[in-house]
């Protein structure tokens, strides 16, 4: 989930469990006591940290996420399962991502109704497992984790890419899916949300360039499967030891806006959201384009597009989020955490140019290229 707004601003199908229901339904569905629940922050979906007795008291207790799926995405059934599937096939190949509890029927997944909301809709439900570490949100990132983060976008992408071959991964072909990167003209039917406003004016211009420049190049881009995602809460790390400032990642999260795309579009969507809470955001794109590019080089076409891509991520994120916060005010907090510093890199990347700005990013990828120190 982008941590600026949720993908579909349609009417709200969000699960409205209780903790006491959480733990019931822990119990019905995978079998298993609840010793404590606390929700988590979400948006459309309802997600609760859960702590499972494994008969041993306290001490063998379990740590689980437990995923309520909103409704509408319930309806597609083949959409969750290969999400989770895709999961499954990372962790098992090293990516640090979670895995589902089977539930007591032997599935990854199950229906349900219930909760407090309107009528009598169905949300499938998942138990993942619970992954220590610290969002990178929160920390100030050294170039050797944005190095570290670009080489695991890129690596996670092209595993998917060429081994996970689940049934329901066409169901990733999502069509005119608001996140995926290609669609980035989508937003015009969005823009009103931001008034009159300088915001609007860039992201009009955003939108031009992307349609005139980027829109007719799409084919001759690499094709893959991206996560879409990665942004800095959805990517935790730990620290590692020693005197420097080191740390590893620890978890990869949220699945949800999974869909086929084009390996540059995760270089870009991962440059823009190391930018967020960068304190010198501009020289952010060049340590993590270096790591992305110690796996899957880009090509002369990908590089051309890269600034005109990050820059129609960031017009995504603020739009949208600016869109639904009209909708659900109060989530309007929640769902303007990228806008806080969004719109002035947005600004900022707009008044440098796309020259400047590839010409910092560039240049530092080629210090990692020449096998030199991370400048």
């Amino acid at each position: 989930m982008d941590a600026g707004a949720r993908r579909r601003p349609r009417a709200p199908a969000k699960p409205a469990f209780g903790e006491e229901e959480a733990a019931e339904l822990v119990a019905e569905v995978f079998g298993l006591e609840v010793v404590w629940v606390r929700p988590l922050p979400s948006y459309d979906d309802q997600n609760f940290h859960v702590r499972v007795s494994s008969g041993g008291g306290a001490e063998g207790a379990e740590e689980y996420v437990l995923k309520i799926t909103n409704s509408e995405d319930s309806e597609e059934p083949a959409l969750i399962e290969a999400q989770t599937r895709a999961m499954v096939f990372l962790s098992a190949r090293g990516f640090p991502a979670a895995t589902p509890r089977l539930t007591k029927d032997g599935g990854v997944m199950a229906l349900r109704a219930g909760g407090s909301g309107p009528g009598s809709k169905k949300y499938m439900v998942r138990l993942l497992t619970y992954l220590p570490g610290t969002p990178v949100a929160k920390i100030a990132a050294p170039t050797q984790l944005l190095y570290e983060i670009g080489k695991l976008a890129a690596s996670l992408d092209k595993a998917l890419t060429e081994q996970f071959h689940h049934p329901s991964v066409k169901s990733l072909h999502r069509g005119p899916f608001i996140w995926n990167l290609a669609n980035v003209p989508l937003l015009e039917q969005y823009v009103d949300a931001l008034g009159q406003s300088e915001h609007r004016a860039v992201v009009e211009q955003v939108i031009r360039s992307f349609r005139e420049k980027v829109t007719p190049r799409l084919s001759s881009f690499r094709a893959c499967i991206n996560h879409g995602d990665l942004n800095d809460h959805n990517i935790l790390v730990l620290p590692g030891s020693g005197a420097a400032p080191q740390y590893c990642v620890s978890g990869v999260l949220d699945f949800s806006d999974m869909s086929y795309g084009c390996y540059v579009f995760e270089a870009a969507i991962a440059i823009m959201y190391m930018m967020v809470e960068s304190s010198e955001p501009l020289r952010v794109g060049g340590h993590v384009l270096a790591g992305f590019e110690s796996v899957v080089p880009l090509t002369a076409e990908e590089r051309a597009a890269l600034f005109l891509l990050v820059s129609g991520r960031f017009a995504q994120s603020l739009v949208m989020a600016a869109h639904t916060a009209r909708l659900y005010p109060e989530n309007a907090d929640y769902l303007m955490v990228t806008a806080r510093t969004g719109w002035k890199h947005l600004m900022d990347m707009a008044a440098l140019g796309q020259r400047a700005v590839e010409k910092e990013w560039f240049d530092t990828a080629a210090v990692y290229a020449r096998g030199g120190p991370a400048p």
